[in-house]
């Protein structure tokens, strides 16, 4: 599918122009440079991860990222991955980082579509999933959208979970749908993008976003940076304070924004994801979004 959205500046700017839709963070960091995560856990009790672009690219897992998550452990500090990777049921997301040779616990893995699940309630959704994703985790009646007008305006809501196999067409379908009969839109990925192997993927909050512009219909977002996620990290964590938790990601506006309004700490990774290769001093300045820390890899 073509997009705008096909380098960081780009990306970037889409993330500027809904801003206002994005939590407000109060603060700033100095994205002071350290050399690995080992530097700081003395000012951290929980390392908190995104996926993409932290803890792997795609389907190739970063070089050192499940050695350190070992190292982190041995040094007394907890460990959970909050990705908006939302194609997957729990089983599936576990079994990717298994995949992936992550050591993880299953108890240790929080994903924005059990925040959007939670959020749905058992009604007559239109869903928009991956094609191999059962959906046996939804709630209420399911059908899936795709082709058929007539699909789109019998649903009471929509529900996006993935974008592997929407397109153009099918956008076009479901926003004359909800012109003509707004009804709730939750976005269970409030990324924009993701960044893959070979470029970037465009991803529901994308979408999502397009609905906001042009429809009437109420759209909720679930995921980075929006607060349901980090509270339910933070559900997790018994005794541990807010700024004892730090966020580790390659998104300014999904990963360190998202913690400075949950009150955490943030570590801004460079090498792989989002910004790689680019002027991050620069974006950062424009945005005015500064991790505490940041780093090259975890």
């Amino acid at each position: 599918m073509t997009t705008e959205l096909q380098d960081t500046s780009s990306v970037f700017d889409r993330y500027e122009a809904i801003r206002d839709r994005l939590p407000v963070a109060s603060g700033c960091g100095r994205n002071q440079a350290i050399g690995s995560l080992m530097d700081i856990t003395d000012r951290v009790d929980v390392f908190v991860f995104d996926a993409f672009g932290v803890l792997n690219v795609g389907e190739t897992p970063i070089p050192g990222a499940a050695e350190r998550l070992d190292h982190l452990r041995a040094a007394g500090c907890q460990i959970r991955v909050l990705t908006n990777a939302a194609s997957y049921d729990r089983a599936g997301a576990i079994a990717k980082f298994k995949r992936l040779g992550m050591t993880l616990h299953d108890d240790e893995i929080i994903t924005s579509r059990e925040a959007a699940l939670t959020a749905a309630g058992p009604h007559h959704w239109g869903v928009i999933a991956a094609k191999g994703d059962a959906l046996g985790d939804v709630p209420g009646t399911v059908t899936r959208l795709g082709d058929e007008v007539a699909d789109y305006d019998a649903v009471d809501g929509v529900l996006f979970l993935s974008a592997a196999d929407w397109n153009p067409a099918r956008q076009a379908k479901l926003e004359a749908a909800l012109i003509h009969r707004p009804r709730p839109v939750l976005i269970a990925n409030a990324d924009l993008v993701a960044p893959r192997d070979d470029g970037f993927s465009l991803e529901p909050g994308y979408f999502g976003h397009l609905i906001a512009d042009r429809t009437q219909a109420v759209v909720s977002f679930y995921g980075k940076p929006f607060g349901d996620v980090f509270a339910m990290v933070s559900a997790t964590l018994d005794g541990v304070t807010a700024e004892r938790i730090a966020m580790c990601g390659d998104s300014l506006h999904t990963d360190i924004l998202g913690a400075r309004a949950a009150g955490w700490q943030s570590v801004l990774v460079t090498q792989d994801g989002l910004f790689a290769g680019a002027d991050i001093a620069a974006f950062c300045a424009r945005s005015g979004i500064h991790a505490d820390w940041q780093l090259g890899r975890i």
